[in-house]
C-alpha cells in the first residue's frame, strides 16, 4: 500500500493550514446528532496540518462522531490549562501529553481514565501496537498501556547529502562512532559547511538519555528507576564526563554550533545551513517536504569503547490521554476516533508524513518500499522498536524528570559555552537530580 503522496507537500495543504481550529470548530453543524468530542494538542507546523487533515477526514467518512481540535502553541500550555479544563462543562476528552517518564502518576490525577480502562468498555478491534510492549513508554508498573501512542518519537541522526559530496566524503553517509564522525565535521568545515557542520535542538536526549542506551549502559541506577521502591541516581560518569570533554571541544572550535531554542537548529538544517542534525524524527515529514533538501537518516553515534554493538535510543514524545468524566456516549466516541486513526491506511499516513513511530504493526507492514528512498537508514532504525528491547533500551522512570530534564540542559549549556568544565558540570547535575527526585 503505498500511502505517502496522497499527504504530500501541495496547495490544499496550505488551504487546511489556514483554516486552523476555528474550521474544524465551526464544522460541527455539519454534523448534526453526532457526538462532539475535543482533542487538545501541540504539534509542530507540518505535523499540525497532517493531523488537522486527517481529522477532517474522520468527520467527513461518518456522521456518528464529530471532533473538535483545540491547537496549543506548546506542550507546557495545555499542561497549565488541564486542571481547570479537564473539570468544565467544556472539558476534552483527549489531550496530548508529553512523556514525563512517570507515566504511573499521571494515571493517578482525578482527571485522567487510562486508556486500559476506556479499551476494556470500547475496545479497538484488530489493531496490533508496533511498539513492543516491554517498552516503558506510557505503560504504567503492570506493563498496560495508559494512553494512546500516538506520538512516539526516536533521536536520529539526519545528514545533507550534498554537504558530504561537496566536502568529498564517500560513501556521502555520516560515521557511527563518535570520533569518526569528528573527523567528517573536520572536513565538512573545510569542505563548505563552517558555519555550521554539526548542531542539535535536543542536547539533553542527544548527551544523556541516548548516550546511555546506545552505548548499552544504563541511564539511572535501580534498573533504569523500574525497581519499586528504589530511589533511583544518575551517576554520570566516565563515559559522559569523556563524551561531554568531547563536546566542550567540538562547540570551542566550531564543529558543534551549540544548541538553539525556538526550533532554530532544525530550520537551519531545513536550510541547508547544516550538515549535521541529531533531532526528534518527528522533523523527518517536514524535511521530506521541503524540495530543496536532499537528506538521509542514520542511527546517533557510539563509543566502540563502551560497546561492540550501539543499542537503540529511548523512544520519547508524546500521547493522547483520555479525560475522564465524560458520558458513556462520548467515551465510546472517543474510542471509535482512536479506532479509526489505528486503522492500517490512516495509521500509515501519519506514520508517513511526521516521522513518528508507526502506531501499529499494520501500518508499518502497509508501508510502500517507495516511501524509503533516499531516506538512508530510517527503515532499519523503526524496524528495530517492534522487537524486544534490551534493559538498557527500554526507557526509563523517575519522578520529577521534567524539572530535571531542564536543570541537566542549563548544565550542559553552561559547559558548552566554556563556563563550566565536564567534570563539574556533571557532579553537580548529578547532585541537583538527586534533590529534585525526592521532592514531592
Amino acid at each position: 500500500m503505498k500511502i505517502h503522496p496522497f499527504f504530500g507537500a501541495t496547495s490544499a495543504w496550505c488551504a487546511v493550514a489556514l483554516m486552523g481550529t476555528s474550521v474544524f470548530g465551526a464544522s460541527s453543524a455539519l454534523a448534526a446528532g453526532a457526538t462532539d468530542i475535543q482533542v487538545w494538542y501541540s504539534l509542530n507546523s507540518h505535523n499540525k496540518q497532517v493531523f488537522q487533515k486527517l481529522v477532517k477526514q474522520f468527520n467527513s467518512d461518518q456522521g456518528e462522531v464529530h471532533v473538535t481540535l483545540k491547537a496549543f502553541d506548546s506542550p507546557d500550555e495545555i499542561e497549565s490549562a488541564l486542571p481547570g479544563g479537564a473539570k468544565g462543562k467544556d472539558a476534552p476528552n483527549l489531550v496530548q501529553l508529553s512523556d514525563n517518564h512517570a507515566p504511573d502518576e499521571v494515571a493517578k490525577r482525578s482527571y485522567i481514565l487510562p486508556l486500559h480502562t476506556l479499551l476494556a468498555k470500547y475496545p479497538i478491534k484488530d489493531a496490533k501496537w508496533f511498539l513492543a510492549p516491554e517498552h516503558a513508554f506510557m505503560r504504567d508498573a503492570k506493563g498496560r498501556l495508559l494512553a494512546f501512542p500516538y506520538m512516539v518519537e526516536i533521536p536520529v541522526m539526519y545528514y545533507n547529502v550534498d554537504a558530504f559530496k561537496k566536502a568529498h566524503l564517500e560513501p556521502a553517509v555520516p560515521a557511527r562512532t563518535w570520533m569518526g564522525l569528528q573527523d567528517q565535521l573536520v572536513k565538512l568545515a573545510n569542505g563548505g559547511s563552517r558555519d555550521c557542520p554539526y548542531t542539535t535542538d535536543q542536547p539533553v536526549s542527544i548527551n544523556l538519555e541516548s548516550l546511555a542506551a546506545v552505548n548499552n549502559q544504563l541511564y539511572l541506577t535501580g534498573d533504569n528507576g523500574m525497581q519499586p521502591k528504589v530511589t533511583p541516581s544518575f551517576p554520570l560518569d566516565l563515559m559522559y564526563i569523556r563524551h561531554l570533554s568531547t563536546m566542550i571541544s567540538w562547540a570551542r572550535t566550531g564543529l558543534l554550533v551549540k544548541p538553539e531554542l525556538e526550533a532554530k537548529s532544525t530550520q537551519r538544517f531545513a536550510n541547508r545551513e547544516c550538515a549535521v542534525l541529531m533531532s526528534s524524527s518527528s522533523n523527518l515529514g517536514w524535511f521530506n517536504d521541503t524540495r530543496s533538501l536532499k537528506f538521509g537518516v542514520s542511527g546517533l553515534p557510539y563509543y566502540p569503547q563502551a560497546t561492540s554493538t550501539p543499542g537503540d535510543p529511548f523512544v520519547g514524545g508524546a500521547a493522547l490521554w483520555a479525560i475522564d468524566n465524560h458520558t458513556k456516549d462520548q467515551n465510546k466516541a472517543t474510542s471509535a476516533f482512536l479506532g479509526w486513526l489505528a486503522q492500517a491506511k490512516n495509521a500509515a499516513a501519519w506514520y508517513q508524513n511526521t516521522g513518528y513511530l508507526p502506531l501499529t504493526a499494520q501500518a508499518f507492514a502497509s508501508t510502500d518500499k517507495s516511501y524509503y528512498q533516499n531516506l538512508g537508514d530510517w527503515q532499519e532504525l523503526v524496524a528495530g522498536y517492534a522487537r524486544r528491547p534490551t534493559p538498557t533500551e527500554r526507557g526509563f522512570h523517575v519522578t520529577n524528570y521534567p524539572k530535571i530534564k531542564a536543570m541537566f540542559r542549563q548544565k550542559l549549556n553552561r559547559a558548552l559555552e566554556g563556563q563550566d568544565p565536564a567534570v563539574s558540570a556533571l557532579r553537580s547535575a548529578s547532585a541537583e537530580a538527586g534533590v529534585i527526585v525526592r521532592q514531592h
